[in-house]
């Protein structure tokens, strides 16, 4: 999963979701993980987005996630959206409650 961005999108960041092998994928947090290390790697804050969303819904879906994080699901929708700003607060919750963290490392 791991490797060099070569400046494109992630292709894994744009599979279609409805395949069912990345959505079991990304309930194991270590593949969640990577998955969005690369997409994060892109710098693309909207990409980003997009990736912490599909991992929320390969985890119990969208409204398990607002109901286990106290957000509104509504919220949780406006903030993962493509022209969504999220507090820090709102993707730590989400990125918690399927267990992963935020990390700064040497580059």
């Amino acid at each position: 999963m791991k490797h060099k961005n070569s400046g494109k999108r992630s292709k894994v960041a744009l599979r279609d979701l409805s395949e069912s092998s990345l959505l079991h994928d990304l309930k194991d947090p270590k593949f969640a993980a990577s998955y969005l290390e690369e997409v994060l790697d892109g710098g693309s804050m909207p990409s980003f987005l997009h990736a912490v969303r599909n991992v929320a819904i390969a985890n119990g879906g969208m409204q398990q996630i607002a109901k286990r994080t106290k957000l509104g699901r509504e919220s949780l929708y406006k903030a993962l959206s493509h022209t969504g700003n999220p507090q820090f607060t709102t993707l730590h919750s989400i990125l918690r409650e399927v267990g992963l963290k935020f990390a700064v490392v040497p580059h």
